[in-house]
């Protein structure tokens, strides 16, 4: 295995490549030309929109094919930065980046100098060159976040007030997490007569969103065993974590909460299935992620909020530390949270210990209504801090907007066009909307209304449909479970 330092290369075999990065960082991928610059939104590989051609990313690890890269792709340039928004790297353990072939032998590794305040590091680059391909070491920071990194490599970040885009583009599926909204440009009002015509498309940046995948500090990952025992069962450790969760709640002034079987067993199995492959991720390389396995053990959660850990040994280590951030610690005294299912699980040859905690409270129609009144109460909100006209609930757009939520769990896609090509326009109509405008927003990964109303107005495009005067009308809709978790949809009418 070749150790790099900053510039320096090194031939790759052909085949898949694995570049993992563990650690409490998001791992990004930009895929562009030998302009250097991105061909459009489906170039940005990130926890919103994990899936590219040739490009996947689960948690920590990026998987890349180069030979079926789109066509022109001349270069893949790895990115890091904090798990927690606004953590500068200086604070953060030093970056390891490690690159793998098909079989998991290592290839190269590159540990960059220890960064300072910046937010975003450029780790390395995958290039062509000639009839192959090869990895250069980068080490490269920049101190205002991705939102730079964006614009020197071709994405169209919009200003606030920009207008919204004459139809609404495709994103790419977002065939594993993630979460939230994904860089895809909103839905723009258009007259639902008239049929759509394809336009090019106006990136937005990505929406914010609170990663759920915690990793414990490097120095908790290396605590040695208790000497002379050995770590309780999963069940066991289920039990005896939520006596250390129900009195953290109590301290809260928040109710205790009950284990429930179907989210233990889902948090055991992923637990399991981290702990077999040595990685932390929402997604295990089967496609199959922890919202997958909440459903398969017939849980229907109208909210979720998932901690995935690894270091802590005993329940009491883990609990303490998803205390010790405020981010992590928001299920903990959360009111609305009612079950939870803990599972623990041991690496098969590292010793790691791998832990799954999932917070849920239970699907109602009635609580449905209240999760979309409350976005609906916070987009209203911000269109009075505007002096915008309130928008009404429309039946008729929020049939439109559910279904549209439902059908991207059941079909495990992330889009305002579906499968079949319909846009929210169609689906309005079909719905029976009679709105002369149509718009929409979506996203994936927000575990709150809060959250979800926040990162659409720290989102230009999205933001824009928000405060578009001519709208009058809304209709939201949401549905947890596919591979993000939750997935979200507004639709806007203009009468």
């Amino acid at each position: 295995m070749g150790e790099l330092v900053p510039g320096g290369n090194q031939a790759l075999p052909d085949g898949a490549l694995t570049i993992r990065v563990p650690g409490p960082f998001d791992l990004s991928a930009l895929i562009t030309g030998e302009d250097g610059k991105v061909a459009g939104d489906g170039d940005f590989v990130f926890f919103n929109q994990p899936t590219a051609p040739g490009a996947r990313l689960d948690g920590d690890t990026v998987t890349l094919r180069p030979r079926a890269l789109r066509p022109g792709a001349a270069r893949v340039t790895l990115v890091i930065s904090p798990a927690d928004p606004g953590t500068p790297l200086g604070r953060l353990p030093a970056p390891v980046l490690s690159v793998l072939d098909e079989r998991g032998s290592p290839l190269a590794r590159f540990t960059p100098p220890r960064p300072s305040q910046e937010t975003v590091l450029l780790l390395a680059e995958i290039y062509r060159r000639g009839g192959g391909w090869k990895v250069r070491a980068l080490g490269q920071g920049y101190a205002d976040g991705l939102a730079g990194v964006a614009r020197d490599f071709g994405v169209d970040v919009a200003d606030d007030g920009a207008a919204a885009p004459a139809s609404p583009a495709p994103a790419s599926p977002a065939s594993a997490r993630p979460a939230s909204g994904a860089p895809v440009p909103p839905a723009s009002a258009r007259p639902a007569s008239v049929p759509p015509v394809p336009a090019p498309p106006t990136p937005v940046p990505p929406m914010p969103r609170v990663p759920p995948t915690l990793v414990a500090p490097a120095s908790a990952s290396a605590a040695p065993a208790p000497a002379g025992g050995t770590s309780p069962p999963a069940g066991g450790a289920s039990w005896q974590a939520l006596d250390v969760v129900n009195a953290a709640r109590a301290r809260a002034g928040a109710a205790a909460v009950a284990l429930d079987g179907r989210l233990t067993a889902a948090a055991e199995a992923h637990a399991r299935a981290m702990a077999a492959h040595g990685a932390l991720a929402l997604e295990s390389p089967d496609g199959t992620s922890l919202f997958h396995r909440i459903a398969a053990h017939g849980y229907r959660p109208l909210t979720i909020a998932e901690h995935i850990v690894s270091g802590p040994r005993t329940p009491r280590e883990f609990v303490d530390y998803c205390l010790e951030g405020a981010e992590r610690r928001g299920p903990f005294h959360d009111p609305a949270v009612v079950h939870l299912g803990i599972g623990r699980a041991d690496g098969p040859t590292t010793g790691d210990v791998y832990w799954t905690a999932v917070w849920a409270q239970p699907f109602t129609p009635d609580g449905l209504l209240r999760l979309a009144s409350e976005v609906i109460a916070l987009t209203n909100a911000e269109r009075a801090a505007a002096r915008l006209a309130p928008l009404a609930p429309d039946p008729r757009l929020t049939a439109a907007a559910q279904a549209h939520s439902d059908d991207m769990v059941a079909r495990d896609f992330y889009s305002h066009t579906d499968p079949e090509g319909h846009q929210p326009w169609d689906r309005a109509r079909a719905a029976g909307a009679a709105h002369r405008g149509i718009g929409e927003n979506i996203a994936c990964g927000q575990r709150s209304p809060e959250e979800v109303v926040r990162g659409w107005m720290n989102s230009p495009g999205h933001r824009a449909n928000i405060l578009k005067p001519d709208f009058t009308h809304i209709g939201v809709g949401h549905a947890t479970g596919s591979r993000a978790g939750t997935y979200w949809t507004q639709v806007f009418g203009a009468v």
